[in-house]
């Protein structure tokens, strides 16, 4: 895949990914409530949260992150997870090739921060794992749990106001693997069309 805008990436997404009406009234959903939220304080924080806070989770965070500058609302991302692990080099390699810069803020083996940006933007996103209740993930947050169905230790947030589950296929089965390029661009942009699915009804909802 050649390196696009992430713009183009984000538009491309929505228009080439078939959602289905289940799926729809959940992030109908949630849409809906982060609009009531946002409609009482005029700022909303989200907190994505998976198992190990390094695939989907992130991925969550940093379109977000994108989806609340592109539609222009006061929505803070954030991500997080019951074990601190890394965020992922697959997962930081699919959002470099949807667009996204990637400087090295703290190198560390284990986990190491990046500072996220996109063009047109001077807002930068600190990413790396951690803890759903790290000081850095604001309060009150709605959270949104991203891990399969089937995932057990898919974590319960008794901190959140609002908690939706939203699950993805974890890319993680792909790693080592001659087609993990490609499975992890389809999770990447699975989650960028329905992030921008969230976020549009949300800015209808709003305005």
């Amino acid at each position: 895949m050649i390196k696009t805008s992430t713009k183009n990436f984000f538009k491309d997404s929505i228009n080439e990914i078939k959602i289905e009406n289940e799926r729809k009234n959940l992030l109908n959903k949630i849409a809906n409530q982060i609009a009531i939220e946002y409609s009482k304080n005029s700022l909303v924080n989200l907190n994505f949260i998976c198992t190990h806070n390094s695939r989907r989770s992130q991925l969550g965070q940093v379109w977000s992150f994108f989806a609340a500058n592109y539609f222009n609302l006061n929505i803070n991302a954030f991500s997080g997870g019951t074990e601190v692990t890394a965020f992922h080099g697959n997962t930081v390699k699919t959002l470099q090739k949807a667009g996204f810069t990637f400087e090295l803020e703290d190198f560390s083996h284990q986990n190491p921060k990046y500072s996220v940006s996109f063009e047109s933007n001077s807002k930068k996103l600190s990413g790396f794992s951690k803890k759903f209740d790290n000081p850095v993930n604001a309060e009150p947050f709605i959270a949104i749990t991203t891990c399969n169905n089937a995932d057990v230790n898919c974590p319960f947030i008794p901190t959140a106001s609002y908690r939706f589950h939203l699950p993805f296929v974890d890319p993680k089965a792909s790693d080592n693997t001659d087609h993990k390029d490609k499975t992890y661009l389809a999770t990447n942009r699975q989650i960028a069309a329905e992030v921008f699915y969230i976020f549009s009804e949300i800015k209808n909802l709003v305005s």
